[in-house]
């Protein structure tokens, strides 16, 4: 199995400790792991503010780097969200069609594809979990907990799997930091002000680390922390799930 490691631009500028977690904790399931050095933006910024009609090159240069491998993985349910629903080809739309159906959330694929149960990871602290909107109402790796269906947790699935760490439940389990990509520019009172609240629940039920899917999120939330002057940190789910000490 061949994994085409596919690394957000920003998760590159900002938080390249994610990156590499990512690649190690894939590398310790067993499988190949190549990184094109070529790929860049996927498109998803353009496309959100309006002109996805702008975005082909994204596309083609996505299509380009990635075709030949069994998966493609990401460290961002963002991102994999956009792929999933608006990579499309003008010259070969059945190539585009068939490498959407092999991009996969981080999370995502180590469940579902990989069925991983045991990843001998150990963090000792007090961890909060924040839903990000794509990967919960996107890709649904959790339960809503506006549905009335049973519940689950992809991602909780493979932190209670990690030694020494304590879940902390929250008030609001699945309330949107407020980030929303543009949003954040746009509406940046509201904005700020569901950021706020989102910390909040997890200093009040004393969290020692803020964890994600989506570093956009974390970054939003890392931002209001630091204003803050919280020790409280913000992670990256990779970052734990590849933790040893």
């Amino acid at each position: 199995m061949t994994v085409g490691l596919f690394i957000p631009c920003y998760v590159n500028q900002f938080y390249p400790q994610a990156a590499v977690a990512t690649l190690q904790l894939l590398r310790k399931t067993g499988v190949e792991v190549v990184y094109p050095t070529g790929q860049t933006c996927c498109g998803q910024p353009m496309a959100n503010s309006g002109f996805e009609h702008l975005t082909q090159e994204c596309n083609d240069l996505f299509l380009k780097n990635f075709q030949g491998f069994d998966y493609i993985v990401a460290p961002s349910a963002s991102c994999v969200l956009h792929v999933k629903q608006h990579l499309h080809s003008t010259d070969d739309p059945a190539r585009a069609d068939d490498l959407r159906s092999r991009v996969y959330e981080l999370v995502e694929f180590l469940t579902d594809v990989l069925e991983v149960d045991d990843l001998k990871a150990r963090f000792p602290h007090r961890v909060g979990i924040h839903q990000s909107c794509h990967g919960l109402r996107g890709l649904y790796l959790a339960q809503m907990s506006e549905l009335h269906a049973a519940p689950f947790s992809k991602p909780l699935r493979l932190l209670s799997k990690v030694d020494g760490l304590e879940l902390v439940p929250l008030d609001r389990p699945d309330e949107c930091c407020g980030f929303g990509g543009t949003f954040c520019v746009a509406e940046e009172a509201v904005s700020v002000k569901m950021g706020k609240d989102r910390v909040n629940d997890h200093i009040r039920n004393g969290a020692e680390y803020i964890t994600s899917v989506d570093l956009s999120c974390l970054m939003h939330l890392e931002g209001i922390l630091h204003r803050k002057k919280s020790a409280v940190k913000a992670i990256h789910i990779s970052e734990i799930l590849n933790a040893s000490l």
